[in-house]
């Protein structure tokens, strides 16, 4: 069974945004980028899928800027066997809808025939969450999203996922799209041995053409701001003042 998994750049989790002076998107200069937290998740399941022995191939595909092939090569470093880039942008301050990100892999999945799809269930960058769940609906495949646990049998998966109050678990049949939560697993870091050997894997570049996809852009960013300052604290003398204030506020 072959396991196909979007991955996609973003900046570094650990950076510090920051917006353009002129509020018309965020500064990417000299900004670390890595991958998605989510994708690294997803790949890092379909890692351990392999290894025992449920899965032959694990494929990682990314859809954006020339730069994503410094992704893809962490997907092929931590254990993946190849990699598709498809080169959607020249910009690296654009970003594709999700719904071309979908309409590509729809037409990966076709070519691939992969017996499951692993995604990150959002990218920190945007936060839509929408990609997964788009890529189900336009392949008619079963979906199971914001994956807590991930069982795989012969012809189907079980999934548990944290809903309000408790867990939900649910089957479905192969092949499918299943969406990754935070606590699925934690994904291992790339040897040097491995990071070498990366390199000399299989990376096909292809663009958005080859699969007769418009990616041409249907929203329109009016402005990025930083979000508000937190306002500071007050400080109260007793337990009965600070009642007092909370009763005021309307939160009591």
């Amino acid at each position: 069974m072959k396991v196909l998994v979007p991955v996609k750049r973003v900046i570094d989790y650990n950076v510090k945004v920051r917006v353009k002076a002129d509020g018309s998107g965020v500064d990417l200069a000299n900004v670390k980028m890595s991958m998605n937290p989510f994708d690294e998740i997803a790949v890092e399941e379909a890692i351990r899928l392999k290894e025992a022995g449920k899965a032959s191939e694990v494929i990682v595909v990314s859809i954006g800027v020339k730069q994503a092939q410094e992704t893809l090569r962490t997907g092929l470093a931590m254990g993946a066997d190849r990699a598709i880039l498809v080169t959607a942008a020249e910009d690296v301050h654009e970003d594709i809808e999700p719904l071309a990100v979908a309409k590509i892999l729809a037409a990966i999945v076709k070519e691939e025939e992969p017996g499951l799809v692993i995604c990150g269930k959002q990218a920190i960058d945007n936060d839509l969450g929408a990609t997964g769940q788009m890529l189900a609906a336009l392949t008619g495949l079963a979906q199971a999203t914001n994956a807590n646990t991930l069982e795989v049998a012969d012809d189907s998966a079980t999934v548990a996922r944290e809903v309000d109050g408790g867990l939900q678990t649910i089957k479905v049949s192969l092949p499918a799209i299943v969406t990754t939560d935070l606590r699925l697993n934690e994904p291992r870091y790339a040897s040097l041995p491995n990071i070498m050997k990366a390199k000399k894997k299989p990376l096909d570049e292809k663009t958005p053409a080859d699969y007769g996809v418009d990616v041409s852009p249907r929203l329109e960013v009016v402005k990025t701001a930083e979000p508000a300052a937190r306002a500071a604290g007050i400080m109260v003398g007793s337990v009965d003042e600070l009642v007092a204030k909370l009763k005021d506020a309307g939160a009591i």
